[in-house]
Formats: C-alpha cells, sequence, structure tokens
C-alpha cells in the first residue's frame, strides 16, 4: 500500500500538533509535515503527543503547501460538512479503498486545515480528490487531532492489493495544469475576471481520473504541441 503523509496546513495550537503526532503513531503513520506558520510546538506538543515525541522531533516543515505535496501522488483535502455547497470525493473508507489500490512507491498526502478556517480555494485546488468525515449536521466539525485520528485509522485497515496503480507525481500534475488553464484563457474558454469559476470543475475531472505518469505526461503534450500550433513561445 502507498505510504501516507499528514500535512496540517498552518495549525493555530500546538497541543492539536502533539495529539496528532500521537494518533500518527497510534497507527504506525510516520510522515507529519507542518507548513506555515505555527506557535511554538515545545513544551505543549510534547505534553499532547505522551509518547510520540519522536514524531515531533521527525516532523518537517515547509513554508508552502505546493513544496510539502511536491512529491506526493495522491493529495487529498480533508474538509469539513460545515457550509459546503459542493460535494465532497470521498468518505475515510472510501479513500482508504482507493489508498489500497495503489503501489508501495506511492505517496498520499492528506491534507488538513487550519482549525478555525481549514483550507484557501488555492490550497484546496492543489489537491486532487476532497474527503470528508460525516458527522451530525447539527455539530458537524471535529478537533484537528481526532480528524487525523479518524483517517489514519481507516488508512490502516485495509490490505493493499496485489497491483498497485502508479499516479503521476504532482508536481508533473501542476506543472500540466498551469499550462492547461493558460492555454485555455489564452483561446477564450475562460473568462478572464475568473478563470477558475470553470478550471476549478475541470481540475477535479483529472483529479477524479486519477492520472499516471504516462497519461499525464501525454496531455502534457498535447499542450505543448497546441502551444506550438498557435505560435507560442516553447517552455520547458
Amino acid at each position: 500500500m502507498a505510504a501516507s503523509r499528514i500535512v496540517l496546513v498552518e495549525p493555530r495550537e500546538a497541543g492539536n500538533v502533539g495529539a496528532a503526532a500521537r494518533a500518527m503513531k497510534n497507527f504506525g503513520f510516520e510522515d507529519l509535515w507542518i507548513v506555515g506558520e505555527h506557535p511554538p510546538l515545545l513544551p505543549v506538543a510534547g505534553w499532547w503527543a505522551s509518547g510520540a515525541d519522536d514524531m515531533l522531533e521527525r516532523a518537517r516543515f515547509a513554508p508552502t503547501l505546493q513544496e510539502a505535496i511536491a512529491d506526493a501522488n495522491l493529495v487529498v483535502a480533508t474538509t469539513s460538512a460545515r457550509g459546503r455547497t459542493t460535494p465532497v470525493d470521498l468518505t475515510p473508507p472510501q479513500l482508504a479503498a482507493e489508498v489500497s489500490a495503489l503501489g508501495d512507491d506511492q505517496t498520499v498526502a492528506l491534507v488538513f486545515g487550519r482549525e478555525d478556517s481549514g483550507l484557501t480555494r488555492e490550497e484546496l485546488a492543489l489537491c486532487q480528490r476532497t474527503a470528508i468525515i460525516p458527522t451530525n449536521e447539527r455539530f458537524p466539525t471535529m478537533n484537528l487531532a481526532q480528524s487525523v485520528a479518524v483517517f489514519c485509522y481507516e488508512l490502516s485497515s485495509l490490505e493493499r492489493t496485489p497491483e498497485g496503480h502508479q499516479l503521476a507525481p504532482t508536481a508533473l500534475v501542476e506543472r500540466f495544469h498551469e499550462r492547461f488553464e493558460s492555454l485555455l484563457l489564452e483561446a477564450g474558454f475562460l473568462h478572464e475576471n475568473n478563470p477558475d469559476r470553470i478550471y476549478d470543475g475541470i481540475r477535479a475531472l483529472f483529479g477524479r481520473a486519477g492520472l499516471d505518469e504516462r497519461e499525464a505526461t501525454i496531455w502534457l503534450g498535447i499542450v505543448k504541441q497546441i502551444e506550438w500550433k498557435m505560435g507560442r513561445r516553447p517552455k520547458a
């Protein structure tokens, strides 16, 4: 089964980081990333980690989400049911089933947003899929560390399939999206004043397709060929 990475974006409470680290260790996960600004972790995070201090010592830090997920093959944004008007792809068991079908050399990054405001639209756009924990609609939001625990439990509960699907690296997929969106904007398919209104749906479509490296390279090649035909200066 693919390796799983837990990414905490600008956590507000050091205690939540420590409790999340403890939950990760409970279920055998070791790859913890913290993105952007955060409070001093020690000593509070160590208290809440309660035996998982080594997880905090090995945690990696990145200034942006893009850097934290650059080498991941599948990036999943975890979201709250609060105020959502669009459907979410996956529940934790559904996500676990998809991850179990990936190869051992693949990396899945689960992205958790800020305790008070979650992930920004730009951060959500960097993720191929979204996942949500079904909760009581009258009290839908969960504690950050509790959410991490639920996903870690589900991901650890399924056995991998014999043949794993090899997804394209996130950096390659993002390179395709940047050029494809620019191309559609120049062609007039996207509106200049709000191109993301349509392109967010295109991103979601490709995210559900689960492109492998060959497929992503083909799509990037298609874009390059169209750019050449349109007389654009070649890019790397």
